[in-house]
């Protein structure tokens, strides 16, 4: 059958309106991308961030009469915002499915530690291996702040019988690896219920059952050697003092989702309670190893 993709750039003053009458005129999906290429990196809690200028794409079903389309476009949207000018592309159909799995690739992370896709023979069968499909939860190794944290773990000397929280755990990936790097326990913690579900089937999809999930408010009164947090900086801040008491003497904590500009603010509420050992980018985001004093 095919589809009908409308484009349009517009002024966030009008990007709600002009959602409002796609929908109404049969759109059966609006998506919003940055027009300008200009970043958002922390957006407020419960709010949904926007661009200056935004590209707003709609869907119409691919057997609507073009003609038919284009006149309701005139009549509803240019007849309100006479400045607007808008694309009309014919998008031809696909296995979208086929399409999404064949993008999504093993990514090798250090010298022996693998994501793999699950529906994919890893390349180094003797190599640590995650099956990990994406989903609705944050985390499948391709953004720096997750491979960053990938990187240390495949460096990481000896997980051996440790105690590791994995602060933040979107996907459950961070957990999963320090599992398969001879953790014996790891608390994934997150404040979204799915991705703690996330977590749960991602662990048994990988056959590890060490892992234990918890809202940040159920997290027990537990010691670990270790805290994996990769989130953002402005949480990080607000979570140094926990995080220290959560950690036992000589643990270490590994800190991503930090941008380059960010370093220096994170660095001076941090060296409160541990004292920094290292400081790597990748991509214009940072990771922070340190130990607790």
């Amino acid at each position: 059958m095919g589809w009908l993709q409308i484009t349009l750039n517009v002024n966030i003053s009008i990007v709600e309106t002009v959602s409002e009458i796609l929908s109404a005129i049969g759109a059966i999906s609006v998506t919003f991308q940055d027009a300008k290429d200009q970043p958002l990196y922390e957006p407020n809690l419960d709010s949904m961030p926007l661009w200056k200028q935004t590209k707003i794409i709609g869907l119409f079903a691919g057997n609507i009469e073009q003609t038919k389309l284009k006149k309701q476009l005139d009549s509803n949207l240019i007849n309100a915002f006479p400045n607007l000018s808008y694309q009309l592309n014919i998008l031809e159909d696909q296995d979208w499915n086929r399409k999404w799995m064949a993008d999504f690739k093993p990514m090798c992370f250090g010298k022996r530690l693998w994501i793999c896709p699950s529906w994919c023979k890893p390349p180094e069968p003797k190599a640590i291996n995650i099956l990990l499909d994406p989903g609705l939860a944050f985390g499948t190794g391709t953004h720096p702040t997750t491979a960053l944290c990938l990187k240390w773990l495949d460096n990481a000397s000896n997980l051996s019988g440790q105690t590791w929280i994995d602060y933040g755990c979107g996907s459950g990936i961070l957990a999963i690896a320090a599992a398969k790097l001879g953790a014996k326990s790891i608390w994934a913690v997150d404040h979204d219920p799915q991705a703690l579900q996330a977590t749960q089937d991602n662990s048994i999809k990988n056959e590890i059952n060490n892992i234990q999930t918890a809202l940040p408010k159920d997290l027990p009164n537990i010691k670990a050697d270790g805290i994996l947090a990769n989130i953002l900086a402005n949480p990080l801040i607000d979570l140094a003092e926990t995080f220290a008491v959560y950690l036992n003497k000589n643990a270490v904590i590994v800190l991503s989702g930090i941008l380059k500009e960010q370093v220096e603010a994170v660095s001076i509420i941090y060296q409160n309670y541990f004292k920094i050992v290292e400081i790597v980018e990748q991509e214009n985001w940072v990771r922070i190893v340190a130990h607790i004093k």
